[in-house]
């Protein structure tokens, strides 16, 4: 178990991929620095209380209902009765490592001491992450604006012994957990239902997830598309550090320069070096162009992303060194929304260029290779369908990279009359980063297949081992055989990240 002490707002990437990859070995701990803040900040919202001033959130209704004051008495009654109504949730459950983020990111929210939530019930939240007690967050329900507010609400339900958490892998009632793990349900005080509900923490956790999982394509496509050009016999000139550097753009010129560094010494491009062909099709030629773009755009989203996880993103905000409480709209997920629609945009790219090499590698005419890399076709389809596949997933993602945040529908009777959509937009990202994951793993098999029909000649020292590694789990394709797990091993073996360790990690924002 890994001890990590949480300072909050200083969450970095790197540790954030960390946690979400196996949150079972991490055991939180807050800096005690923070305490004072928290304290301050709830000592603020009972002076308000005491002094019986009508703030947003504390003692009115909510939404539309702002207006309506809450009598004191009935003000614990208003925070319980707000998760419990604000509990919506529907379709599958959120996965654990997403829960653990979710909790991660609200504990880091609420612990900078902007929220008027007592410390006791954010130790609650600690607990329960130190644990792996994960509260069952049903994945739609949001528009991304006054926070998360379904799931969230799901999320809080397990603090006061209400609903279900996944234990050990068992759904079970939330109460039963806590109970036999000597935890106590707490009863939430003014300000914390509302302070726990609003924020953009399940939008912010699954972008970051998209965020992972797309960093880890985008290096088996670097690599992917390196094996295309020798498989291909392509030219190594469009990589030549000269044409990058009097264009300027960063990700071209440090993807340009992982393309030089993954060919370096092959056989196969020596053999060609002075052919007469002129120019190569441009899913060879134009990769540094088209993948250096796609990581500059990565490396936006991620600096919004970061910045997001380290967010107060709650409503309304009380700032204790004045005694002021704000009510503003920082739940608005609007940043998560731009920039998942970014990277689903940069992802389908990634994939979109990886098909077209595949097809240009199927395509005797152009490659030079045996029909869809199989000896005796005709006989034997090889890589046919499996660039169907490929295609499909194509024009999937062309569907699913529609923006989301040009949509908006207003809720609590207009009231709330712009949304971001961000939950969405952040949680198909692992819908079009899957389906890219599949168009490389065919790509991977179709790239190392051609490679090896070059034979004698040998590529490059790096990408033997990077077939090596494949021909670990996948063997040469000689003739047709149930295709469908050489194509799940591939998959499993990009989506894990294991092609990561062939590029230099530091071109990503999460490494």
């Amino acid at each position: 178990m890994n001890k990590f002490q949480l300072t909050p707002g200083s969450l970095s990437l790197q540790k954030l991929r960390k946690i979400f990859s196996n949150p079972r070995q991490f055991e939180i701990a807050l800096d005690p620095r923070c305490f004072k803040a928290i304290k301050a900040a709830n000592q603020t919202v009972q002076d308000l209380i005491n002094a019986d001033q009508t703030v947003y959130g504390i003692n009115t209704g909510f939404g539309l209902l702002a207006s309506t004051r809450i009598a004191d008495e009935d003000l614990k009654i208003l925070q319980r009765s707000l998760v419990l109504s604000h509990s919506t949730g529907m379709g599958d459950l959120l996965d654990d490592d997403i829960v653990a983020l979710v909790m991660l990111l609200k504990i880091n929210s609420l612990s900078r001491g902007f929220s008027g939530i007592r410390l006791e019930v954010i130790e609650l939240l600690i607990a329960l992450f130190n644990r792996g007690i994960y509260p069952c967050i049903p994945s739609k329900g949001s528009v991304g604006a006054s926070g998360d507010l379904a799931p969230l609400a799901h999320m809080s339900c397990a603090l006061i012994g209400e609903s279900e958490v996944r234990f050990k892998g068992k759904i079970l009632p939330a109460a039963q957990v806590l109970a036999e793990q000597g935890l106590k349900p707490v009863t939430l005080g003014p300000k914390e239902g509302l302070a726990l509900l609003n924020g953009t923490n399940v939008s912010t956790a699954l972008a970051l997830k998209g965020l992972f999982w797309a960093e880890n394509n985008f290096a088996a496509a670097l690599v992917s598309g390196a094996m295309s050009v020798d498989a291909a016999m392509g030219s190594s000139a469009p990589f030549d550090v000269r044409i990058h550097q009097v264009r300027g753009h960063q990700g071209q010129i440090d993807a340009a320069k992982v393309y030089r560094d993954l060919l370096k010494g092959s056989e196969i491009r020596l053999s060609h070096s002075n052919c007469d062909r002129v120019q190569d099709p441009y899913s060879l030629r134009c990769q540094p162009q088209v993948m250096g773009a796609c990581l500059d755009q990565m490396r936006y989203t991620a600096s919004v992303m970061l910045t997001e996880a380290n967010a107060v993103s709650d409503n309304p905000l009380v700032f204790s060194d004045s005694g002021d409480i704000l009510s503003g709209g920082n739940f608005h997920a609007e940043p998560i929304a731009l920039s998942s629609d970014t990277l689903a945009t940069s992802m389908c790219e990634v994939g979109s260029i990886a098909e077209r090499r595949i097809a240009l590698l199927l395509d005797s005419n152009l490659s030079n290779l045996p029909a869809f890399l199989v000896n005796d076709s005709g006989v034997n389809s090889g890589f046919m369908i499996a660039q169907v596949t490929a295609a499909a997933l194509v024009s999937e993602n062309k569907t699913l990279a529609h923006p989301a945040s040009i949509d908006s529908i207003p809720t609590s009777a207009n009231q709330e009359d712009h949304v971001s959509m961000a939950t969405f937009a952040a949680r198909r990202l692992s819908d079009i980063a899957d389906n890219v994951t599949g168009v490389l793993a065919v790509e991977c098999l179709c790239s190392a297949q051609g490679i090896e029909l070059r034979k004698p000649m040998a590529t490059s020292e790096t990408l033997s081992e990077v077939i090596s590694l494949i021909r670990n789990k996948v063997a040469f394709y000689e003739k047709d055989r149930f295709f469908a797990e050489d194509l799940k091993q591939m998959h499993s073996i990009i989506k894990s990240g294991e092609l990561t360790q062939f590029i230099p990690v530091d071109i990503f924002s999460s490494y």
